[in-house]
């Protein structure tokens, strides 16, 4: 039996026992997750395609280490004006290995602990929305490193427009607002987010810069 799967943003083609290197995970090594946008399965010659997902599927996967891809170097150039950039970057991944794939009767995976606490604050937030249009202005999110154009509206659309209620969130809820709004967020890691979004609160952009120099798209090296 396989199955076609996503994972953090990106499709694979799964069997038992096989290991796979995805975007990084926020699940500890060691435990246990559970992925139910199951796309397809196949089981000899019977194949069931999802529309997009097919409901109850689940593939079933143990952590088995976080690491870090091979160095990748990105060069801009501008011709004629001088301009010059040369960074390097290795991406965050989570090496799994798939355990078991479940045709149908699986429960979906959701962080519920997260989720109800991100419903709570879009719930208490809906009701001022309006007010805080008109009188205040929100933060650029976008200063936080790693976190990009797309994660910054997912933040606000949720009711965290400061830099300051950023702060106030646990890495877990950060994490399930970017999943809530779209797969292909699922893969930021968010754990130095609070962090950096407190000092950009009280001002200290000297010691943000600090940090964020040791940072690695917004993960600690």
């Amino acid at each position: 039996m396989y199955a076609i799967v996503e994972i953090a943003g990106q499709q694979f083609k799964v069997v038992k026992d096989q290991k796979v290197f995805v975007h990084r995970l926020q699940t500890e090594e060691g435990k246990q997750v559970a992925f139910d946008n199951v796309l397809l399965i196949g089981d000899g010659d019977n194949v069931t395609v999802g529309a997009p997902a097919i409901d109850g599927a689940q593939v079933g996967a143990k952590v088995l280490k976080h690491l870090k891809g091979d160095k990748v170097i990105v060069f801009k150039k501008k011709r004629r004006k001088g301009y010059r950039k040369k960074n390097g970057h290795r991406q965050s991944l989570t090496e799994i290995v798939i355990e078991s794939i479940a045709a149908s009767g699986a429960k979906k995976a959701t962080p519920a602990k997260a989720e109800k606490k991100v419903e709570a604050k879009v719930e208490a937030a809906a009701p001022k929305a309006a007010a805080k249009k008109a009188t205040a202005k929100a933060d650029d999110l976008k200063k936080i490193e790693g976190a990009g154009p797309k994660a910054a509206e997912a933040l606000v659309n949720a009711g965290l427009d400061t830099f300051a209620k950023v702060a106030k969130a646990k890495p877990e809820e950060l994490s399930a607002i970017l999943t809530e709004a779209s797969s292909r967020l699922s893969h930021i890691v968010t754990d130095t987010w609070p962090k950096q979004a407190k000092l950009a609160a009280d001002g200290k952009w000297d010691e943000l810069k600090e940090l964020q120099d040791k940072l690695d798209g917004g993960i600690e090296k």
